[in-house]
Formats: structure tokens, sequence, C-alpha cells
């Protein structure tokens, strides 16, 4: 998996390309954690270009999610594709995790 990364103001931007999957998880997860680190608290995660999403996905973003929640961040999901946009509803994401079209959306939710 590729992360490229971006910024707007103080919103971090990280667009996810390939899978993420529990090969690929981790290194979301270091990533993420980087970020908190330094004291940026407003994240979105761009899936245009993610193929598949595992529960270990999940499970990183679910932690994301919790520590967003705990510093009062937030945390965007933006552009997923159908299925992956079907794993989140299905695991329930999307009744407390903002899930928008796209990457204009998802900077407009801030």
């Amino acid at each position: 998996m590729q992360i490229l990364e971006d910024q707007i103001e103080d919103v971090y931007i990280l667009k996810l390309v390939d899978r993420l999957d529990s090969n690929t998880a981790p290194e979301l997860e270091k990533k993420i954690n980087e970020i908190i680190e330094r004291g940026l608290n407003r994240m979105i995660i761009d899936l245009e270009k993610i193929e598949s999403l595992s529960s270990a996905g999940l499970r990183v973003i679910l932690g994301a999610i919790k520590e967003f929640n705990r510093t009062a961040g937030k945390l965007v999901i933006c552009s997923p594709p159908e299925k992956v946009e079907e794993i989140f509803q299905r695991a329930g994401f999307n009744s407390f995790l903002p899930i928008v079209p796209t990457l204009d959306d998802a900077i407009k939710d801030f």
C-alpha cells in the first residue's frame, strides 16, 4: 500500500492506494499515530484508490476514531469505492464515522 500525504490548513489528508489489509494495516496505524503525536487531530482518509478493505483495516480506522474522539479531534473518510463503502455499512461504521463521496465534501465537513 502506498500512503500519499497532504495538508490543507490544519486538516491532514492521507490518500491510500492499493489494499488495506493485515499486511498493510500496521503501516497505516504507524502513520496515523505519528500524525497524532505531532498534535494534529483533524484528518481525512481518502480511499478513492483502495481496492479492498479487510477487518485489519477496519480495526486501524476504529482505533484512529477512538484516538481522535479522545483528543476532541475528527476523522472523515472520503471517496470509498462502492464495495469498500458496503464494508463500512455492514460493520456499522457509517453510524459514527462521517463517510462522504468526495475529498471536497470531506474538506467542507471541517
